[in-house]
């Protein structure tokens, strides 16, 4: 599966979990997705943490990503990752972004694709989308980890955003200064 793939190469980092789903047929997964590695760091090959990264993504995938939501700290990153993972997008892929320096909220056509994008300063991107679809911690009841990203996948097939259309070149020429704000020790 796709997310074995990724998990093999090094795309994973900081991984909450990556499990294969009750059907079997599929893998869920909740950590960093790697949009630049890093360097070689020392002689025996070992790398420095990744150069950019996508934040907290819950990815859904059989041999394809059904389902994609993450935290980007610059609307410029979002170039860097289609890139790097378009080609492993299904045809009918839903996907949310939370954007740190977006300035207002909007739907990018991409590849046949809606790429929902909305502001984020802080926050957790499963616990936004959570609020975005109206769901509840109790519609996750009894489920395993793996599965509630079934149970959020399903919720998205109805899911209509009331956003306008924009392009990239329009959210980039009005992004933000806004900075990802930091909690913990420092």
């Amino acid at each position: 599966m796709l997310l074995k793939d990724y998990n093999e190469n090094g795309s994973l980092f900081y991984t909450n979990f990556l499990e294969t789903t009750s059907t079997g047929d599929k893998m869920s997964y909740r950590g960093d997705l790697v949009l630049i590695e890093g360097e070689v760091g020392d002689d025996l090959g070992h790398k420095k943490p990744p150069k950019l990264i996508c934040r907290e993504v819950v990815i859904l995938a059989g041999d394809k990503i059904e389902m994609l939501l993450g935290g980007l700290d610059d609307i410029n990153s979002l170039p860097i990752l289609l890139e790097k993972y378009g080609s492993d997008f299904a045809p009918n892929m839903l996907s949310i972004f939370y954007v740190v320096n977006l300035k207002s909220a909007g739907v990018y056509e991409w590849n046949g694709l809606s790429i929902v994008l909305i502001p984020l300063v802080q926050g957790v991107p499963w616990n936004e989308t959570m609020e975005e679809l109206a769901l509840e911690k109790g519609d996750f009841k009894g489920q395993k980890p793996a599965d509630k990203l079934i149970t959020m996948y399903k919720e998205m097939l109805g899911y209509k955003p009331k956003y306008p259309k924009i392009t990239l070149e329009e959210a980039a020429a009005n992004a933000t200064n806004a900075k990802r704000e930091i909690h913990g020790a420092v």
